[in-house]
């Protein structure tokens, strides 16, 4: 029996499922310990496939693609704060005081790594640039983020060691698989070329992990409560807005500059994403304590929002004809 039109595909609809599920169940104490450590396992499991996947030809072609690279941080550290300083006017005359400033702060942030590479490698775009890109987005964003939020925003205090303990979760969750799977790439790869299958479940399955604690994280912190429907209703649309004028950017952009269908995918999962994973330890650090939440609420719509679409457009782009 063939699909009605109007139905999403199954993943999508599974990861409705579980955005409903992490709304209803989040998950709290040792259940939500648990599932931080399968995410964080299946993370560094995708990073190691991928690394045993790509060839070190591909690898190198991924380090050298340096207008793609730069493409990506300029719309990360320039574009996303040239439209909050624009749009700042507007988020101070619909918003609260704080969630405008949260809107700011969300600008300044670098961007995610796990989701960014995992929706990549499920719409089939270049994972070798798509990893190149997002890790050198999160290194760089430690030092440069509290800049822009000092220029957006408020004059914040420094990063201190927090920012270098950052750094030394990137590079042990994401940089050291993918070098483990090049070291036996020789080895391995083409069984896991083989079972190119298994490593889009992995790829999937990430997804779903990091949805799950992402939107049970924002849950608990009280997403649903925080701030009056209305007013969640106007952050909600702001995040959609802002999330469509990258998106459209990022695109034509990437077409206009006379990239590869594979660079383009790259370029907007890459360069249209902001990480929460790097948010929350860089909000407690720069702003005070009682304002840290509300800080936080945009970035963690922003969040969910991104990983809904993106899903959408991944598997949209991964069901073109080469």
């Amino acid at each position: 029996m063939q699909r009605p039109r109007f139905l999403p595909d199954d993943f999508t609809l599974v990861l409705i499922g579980v955005v409903t599920l992490a709304s209803l169940f989040p998950a709290r104490g040792a259940v939500e310990q648990a599932f931080e450590w399968i995410t964080t396992a299946a993370i560094a499991l995708l990073f190691f496939m991928h690394g045993a996947k790509l060839s070190r030809a591909n690898v190198v072609a991924g380090l050298s693609h340096w207008r793609l690279h730069l493409l990506v941080l300029g719309f990360t550290f320039g574009l996303f704060p040239m439209l909050g300083l624009l749009l700042k006017p507007v988020f101070a005359w619909t918003l609260s005081p704080e969630l405008a400033v949260g809107m700011l702060f969300l600008c300044a942030l670098p961007a995610t790594v796990q989701s960014a590479i995992a929706f990549t490698a499920m719409a089939r775009g270049n994972v070798a640039a798509a990893v190149c890109s997002a890790s050198a987005s999160s290194l760089i964003g430690v030092f440069v983020t509290p800049l822009l939020v000092s220029w957006l925003v408020v004059p914040g205090e420094g990063a201190g060691t927090q920012a270098w303990d950052a750094v030394w979760r990137i590079m042990q969750q994401l940089l050291l698989p993918f070098a483990l799977g090049q070291l036996m790439q020789p080895l391995i790869g083409n069984f896991v070329k083989r079972h190119a299958s298994t490593l889009r479940m992995v790829d999937q399955s990430s997804i779903l992990l990091v949805v799950y604690t992402a939107f049970s994280a924002a849950v608990i912190e009280g997403l649903w409560t925080r701030v009056p429907l209305p007013l969640l209703l106007v952050l909600t649309a702001a995040c959609c807005a802002l999330l469509a004028l990258v998106l459209w950017i990022t695109t034509v952009g990437s077409r206009k500059l006379g990239f590869s269908k594979e660079d383009e995918i790259t370029i907007v999962f890459c360069g249209s994403k902001k990480s929460l994973a790097s948010g929350v330890p860089m909000a407690k650090v720069l702003f005070a304590a009682p304002q840290v939440g509300m800080m936080l609420l945009p970035l963690m719509i922003f969040h969910q929002i991104q990983l809904m679409v993106c899903a959408i457009m991944a598997q949209r782009y991964g069901q073109r004809t080469d």
